[in-house]
């Protein structure tokens, strides 16, 4: 392994654990101020995850790609920006780094570190929408980097940012959060049974991202 991939790890691994951490602590405040309306405690996650997407991919994306996401580590092996081996690094961190981003949230907020979640976010609709957010966000990705990359880091935070309120699961997409979300009984939470479902619909949306954006741009043509 070279100090290079090590450096892209070590990237991958600290956005991970940041956006996490943002995303969870954010809910838990949010929830706390907001006395109970649901609604501004989106509102205010909402905020802080756009925010915070925008700052991790500016810094980190030219050291790692900024990916934070096995789903977007998987449309990049396909496309062969990223070799099996580094994806699968990639992976593990990212898992790595969400988990203990869940942990660095409860620690400041002073809740038990380890948690389950019970936060019902079960049913068809609900892994529809994951795929949907999932699509939606891979789509951004593929194609404001094809047209014009200095806009990713802002069209990313914005599809974030509307993922939340026009999905009925508020747009996780991202199996690595969505197993630390499971571990956080929390406003950000969602119950370990509900996270297979959400899975597979975050990969069936990056995968049909990846297809329509091959047919809409595809690679050699301008």
């Amino acid at each position: 392994m070279t100090i290079a991939l090590v450096r892209r790890l070590g990237a991958e691994a600290l956005g991970s654990l940041i956006l996490t951490g943002v995303v969870i602590g954010s809910g838990i405040l949010a929830s706390r101020l907001s006395a109970g309306n649901d609604g501004v405690a989106l509102l205010g996650n909402t905020a802080a995850t756009a925010a915070i997407l925008f700052v991790l991919i500016i810094g980190l994306g030219p050291i790692s790609g900024a990916h934070f996401n096995p789903a977007v580590t998987l449309v990049m092996v396909l496309r062969r920006a990223l070799s099996p081996f580094e994806a699968t690094g990639y992976v593990v961190v990212q898992i790595a780094g969400c988990v203990l981003g869940a942990w660095l949230a409860h620690a400041m907020f002073e809740l038990p570190i380890i948690q389950t979640s019970t936060h019902v976010r079960a049913g068809f609709a609900q892994g529809l929408s994951e795929a949907i957010a999932t699509f939606t966000l891979i789509t951004t990705i593929l194609l404001v980097s094809r047209w014009r990359a200095e806009a990713v880091p802002a069209a990313v935070a914005c599809a974030i940012a509307a993922g939340y309120w026009w999905t009925a699961s508020t747009s996780f997409a991202n199996p690595a959060i969505t197993i630390a979300r499971s571990m956080s009984d929390t406003f950000a939470g969602v119950r370990p049974d509900d996270v297979p479902g959400f899975i597979v619909g975050q990969i069936a949306g990056a995968l049909a991202a990846l297809l329509a954006c091959g047919f809409l741009a595809p690679k050699g043509e301008h």
